[in-house]
């Protein structure tokens, strides 16, 4: 039930991480990928000697984000699966609620909440015309926990867990099923780069007692990918070791 053979998938900040990680696992069982980034090189590099393709892509602008659609439909015959990752998550600056500046709330929202609702703008037509399919938004374990000196990434990806509920109601009788996806602290070269001791930080807290591998992650998101979920839409997933119960 998670083969994926003959899914048409794109994805979004696929050039390194979680992305490139979600593409590599959604190649390996099966599917085709666009893996599509500000970043083409790292997006070509992503998917060598993979079936499917690399695209530039820049989700605040919907111009880009309709050429990527159209570049999936071109490249791979049409669109099955959508996964929003693209999000502003490296480099970001922590600090507290009262001390983020306005450019750095606009900076976060124009990439993880308006770069995610133009990309399900776009890819909507195409999956109404293949019939169906899945929408897989990437949320945060810290919507659930409220980290710290960091609420203009949490409100973002909280805005997406709510953005994902709508979409469901919206697309349900079209056949497609909209779901969040979020994991906690995840041991991509982002996170290894924002997070002193990052293999360690806040890992006590997770029953598991460990942080995650982009590889703890990719399961679920095949399994909301796959027939397996064909009666799951509107949920978050979260996937970060035991951390937070939601």
């Amino acid at each position: 039930m998670f083969d994926l053979q003959g899914k048409r998938v794109v994805i979004t900040g696929a050039a390194g991480g979680l992305g490139r990680a979600f593409a590599h696992g959604f190649s390996d069982a099966g599917a085709s990928v666009l893996a599509a980034d500000l970043d083409l090189a790292g997006a070509k590099e992503t998917m060598t000697n993979r079936p499917g393709g690399a695209i530039a892509l820049d989700v605040r602008d919907m111009e880009s984000c309709t050429r990527c659609i159209a570049a999936a439909i071109d490249t791979l015959g049409g669109v099955d699966v959508l996964v929003n990752n693209a999000a502003i998550y490296a480099g970001l600056t922590r600090a507290p609620f009262d001390e983020i500046t306005s450019d750095m709330w606009d900076q976060v929202q124009a990439v993880n909440v308006k770069g995610t609702w133009q990309m399900c703008k776009a890819a909507t037509p195409a999956l109404r015309a293949a019939g169906g399919g899945a929408i897989i938004q990437i949320g945060s374990a810290t919507v659930s926990s409220g980290s710290p000196n960091w609420m203009h990434y949490v409100a973002s990806k909280g805005a997406i867990h709510a953005m994902t509920r709508v979409m469901a109601r919206e697309l349900g009788a079209d056949a497609i099923r909209v779901n969040t996806l979020a994991p906690g602290v995840t041991m991509t070269e982002a996170s290894l780069d924002h997070f002193d001791n990052a293999r360690s930080y806040g890992a006590a807290n997770a029953a598991l007692r460990r942080n995650a591998d982009p590889q703890d992650i990719i399961g679920a998101g095949l399994f909301l990918a796959s027939a397996a979920a064909a009666f799951v839409t509107g949920q978050t997933l979260t996937v970060d070791g035991g951390k937070v119960f939601s």
